[in-house]
């Protein structure tokens, strides 16, 4: 049986508990924590919290899909772009040495770089999302499938390199492709997204030896009650303010990770 961390499981208690009550996806919270405070390699912490995504997103994924707010369409065209890409990426990070220092130093960096856009996402999402709502406009259908395409397979490298990408920098991307879509399936459908994405390149980072199975377990055993608590609360949280606090976080720690 694994040994089962009670610090990694308090950590994820933290985590699933502010995931619940902001809704910011536990990679841009998870994978710098583990890489910053408990010292883990970048591609360990990249690995692991990808298969912890791939649970708590399915999860997320059944209780939209019970309350109708899966696009399924755009979920696919996002997948179309994205799985080929995380194949792809892992390839990569096969042929050149996943463990190497080099590897190590790129995943930092570019983690930390991901932090930065995700902050700037969590701040501007709200006015894009007013401002689609409020200035609907007709784009070719043909465009916008691309489009989405192109954006699943950016986000498919950028979260098998990271982790981070998939939530506040998917759904700030859709609300500009699908303005006239509710910001409720939009969420759905990229959290429906996500499950296939992460348990993807999860399931390569396991072949190439990157997932810590105890530490898996220890942050799941905290994270999904604490993903049901925060949830519980987040209809009473300050919403705007805790974003905005999450953001400046995001800064600072990217921030660390690429001038490191």
């Amino acid at each position: 049986m694994p040994h089962i961390n009670l610090m990694y499981s308090a950590s994820g208690l933290g985590v699933g508990f502010l995931v619940g009550l902001t809704g910011v996806g536990g990679g841009s919270l998870m994978t710098p924590l583990l890489v910053l405070i408990f010292g883990v390699h970048p591609a360990t912490a990249v690995g692991t919290d990808l298969l912890y995504a791939a649970v708590t997103k399915a999860t997320g994924t059944l209780v939209h899909g019970l309350k109708g707010s899966i696009d399924w369409r755009v979920t696919g065209r996002l997948a179309c772009g994205s799985v080929p890409a995380a194949a792809a990426t892992l390839w990569l990070l096969e042929h050149f040495g996943l463990h190497s220092q080099a590897t190590m130093s790129m995943i930092q960096h570019i983690l930390g770089a991901a932090l930065l856009i995700t902050s700037i996402s969590l701040v501007f999402r709200p006015k894009l999302a007013a401002l689609a709502t409020r200035r609907p406009r007709e784009a070719s259908p043909a465009r916008t499938v691309l489009l989405t395409v192109v954006t699943g397979a950016v986000l498919g490298a950028l979260v098998s390199l990271t982790s981070v990408g998939a939530g506040a920098i998917g759904v700030t991307v859709l609300l500009l492709l699908y303005p006239a879509l509710a910001v409720t399936r939009i969420v759905g459908s990229d959290i429906a997204h996500a499950v296939p994405l992460t348990l993807v390149a999860g399931m390569g980072h396991w072949l190439l030896g990157s997932v810590d199975v105890a530490m898996l377990l220890s942050l799941l055993i905290g994270s999904l009650p604490g993903i049901a608590l925060g949830s519980h609360f987040s209809s009473r949280a300050p919403e705007a303010l805790l974003r905005n606090l999450l953001a400046a976080v995001l800064v600072l720690v990217g921030a660390r990770l690429v001038w490191v």
